[in-house]
């Protein structure tokens, strides 16, 4: 049979995503700190973009009052009613920006004389620093921090004379690691400075006594006996605990008190003083304070007032929004003169993407704020009662009270934070599984169950030491269905020992409170 053309007319359903779909996905999910970045490299690329510095717009700083009533012994969070009707995601905002108005304060004159043009240009940032203050952020006012190598540089100045001697230290400098350690082999540094290892290891025993102590360890146990060493506790039954370290991790404390020849007491006393030492003593000149964290929500109690009960009033952070506008009046201007083909394809690109940013920047504050809102009101039992109040979350319970989709609910609820009375909590921390309730009663959040795990271990006697099938009748007792093994995995995500483990710890405690 002859094949023959043939036209089939077919419909198909598909999904598209341009690619202003993509990035206004991608902007959901960007953490405060990245989509500042972000709209700092458009504002750099577009020149039809602005930054707004007249203040956040008042629908985003508006509080959105949460409101909560006793109902019995329940804890009930209503939403308040409101004759207006919520906004949409995609609502339309004013993004023109009228620049150039005769009171906006000076700007810059390049003509000016330098003193002048420098005050005019702090004085147009934005902050009217003059000379009354330093408004430069906290971070730019840090000293540089000392780096562990100039630290151990300046010390072989003063304490090493001999050049041979200060090439091999700084040799031994640099094959530290970052946590202070020594991780080249002795003999292969010999061989390669072509210096004798007897002077190699004189040198490391010199350098080994800097600041700070610990340094040049080549092992965990001669990095504590270096700090024993300096506190003048490296005696006969420390050496001991040193060289049974293995012995500490097991808990075995009637072993040691054998290896060591101590009693209860003395045995007590030497293990504080090895906790307080610092395994890692080169980490404290890595500069690795972390960033602190700027929440993106902010909740507070509201004023009383209005209803009955408690209420949480959410916002959005104004510190963490930025606020750009489409300089109208310049694209307007711009676009009046005769340009070429390819210069009003540019202008029109740049003016259709500031105006996409404008508007995916408010869908975004306006979508955290409406996750953020919805998470309060269905977790306020956590803000009266702690962790106890928790209740089983999961994003599916979100995006069904908001009619959103369960992957715009995480996007949103990843790097996100809020600021509440209880302190400042990650968007995501909300979100917990769920453990059942024993004899058809209520679901568990497993936050909680954790915490009462840990509550009931800490209340535990001494003479009656909980098991982990112990702590499951308990729990079943309060309502709580769980098993063995779920009891055992949240009491070791806990780093909590086993009831051997402390049973043995608590039994040396007791005896050495006798022996005192």
């Amino acid at each position: 049979m002859a094949m023959q053309p043939r036209l089939d007319l077919r419909q198909t359903q598909s999904l598209v995503m341009t690619p202003q779909l993509q990035q206004a996905i991608k902007l959901l999910q960007l953490s405060n700190m990245e989509l500042n970045v972000f709209v700092d490299q458009e504002l750099e690329r577009n020149p039809l973009l602005e930054r707004d510095e007249r203040g956040a717009s008042a629908g985003l700083e508006a509080d959105v009052p949460v409101e909560q009533r006793r109902d019995g012994d329940s804890l009930l969070v209503d939403r308040p009613e409101s004759g207006a009707s919520e906004a949409p995601l995609d609502i339309e905002i004013d993004n023109s920006f009228d620049e150039g108005s005769a009171n906006e304060g000076p700007s810059y004159d390049p003509d000016a004389g330098s003193d002048v043009g420098a005050w005019q240009r702090a004085d147009s940032g934005g902050g009217g620093r003059g000379f009354e203050g330093d408004d430069r952020a906290f971070d730019e006012t840090l000293s540089e921090p000392v780096s562990l190598r100039d630290h151990l540089v300046e010390q072989l100045g003063m304490d090493l004379h001999d050049a041979a001697d200060r090439i091999i230290g700084l040799a031994l400098i640099d094959s530290l690691d970052e946590n202070g350690w020594l991780t080249t082999d002795l003999a292969e540094l010999a061989d390669g400075l072509g210096a004798p290892l007897a002077d190699v290891e004189r040198v490391l025993a010199a350098v080994q006594c800097f600041d700070p102590p610990g340094v040049f360890a080549r092992s965990l146990k001669e990095c504590l006996a270096l700090q024993l060493i300096d506190r003048d506790r490296y005696d006969p039954c420390m050496a001991a605990l040193l060289e049974n370290l293995e012995m500490v991790g097991r808990r075995d404390f009637a072993g040691l008190m054998r290896v060591c020849a101590v009693d209860a007491d003395d045995l007590h006393d030497m293990l504080g003083e090895l906790r307080a030492l610092d395994p890692k003593p080169g980490l404290r000149f890595i500069d690795s304070a972390a960033p602190p964290i700027i929440p993106d929500v902010l909740m507070r109690p509201a004023p009383p007032g209005n209803q009955e009960g408690a209420t949480w009033a959410v916002e959005l952070n104004p510190e963490t929004l930025p606020r750009v506008l489409v300089n109208t009046r310049y694209y307007a201007q711009v676009s009046k003169g005769k340009r070429s083909k390819d210069d009003k394809a540019f202008l029109t690109e740049n003016f259709q993407t500031a105006s996409w940013l404008v508007k995916a920047l408010d869908q975004r504050a306006t979508t955290i704020l409406k996750v953020s809102t919805e998470l309060v009101r269905q977790q306020a039992a956590f803000f009266e009662r702690g962790v106890q109040g928790l209740r089983p979350l999961i994003l599916r319970d979100i995006a069904e009270a908001i009619e959103m989709h369960e992957s715009t609910v995480s996007r949103v609820t990843s790097n996100k934070y809020i600021a509440t009375p209880r302190g400042i909590f990650e968007l995501k921390y909300f979100f917990t599984q769920s453990i059942a309730g024993a004899n058809g009663a209520d679901a568990h959040s497993a936050e909680a169950v954790r915490d009462r795990i840990k509550s009931l271990i800490d209340a535990e006697p001494p003479a009656k030491i909980l098991s982990d099938d112990a702590l499951v009748v308990m729990l079943q007792k309060e309502g709580i269905d769980i098993a063995r093994r779920t009891v055992a995995k949240y009491r070791e995500a806990m780093r909590i020992p086993s009831s051997v483990q402390r049973r043995r710890e608590k039994s040396v405690l007791a005896c050495n409170g006798r022996a005192g």
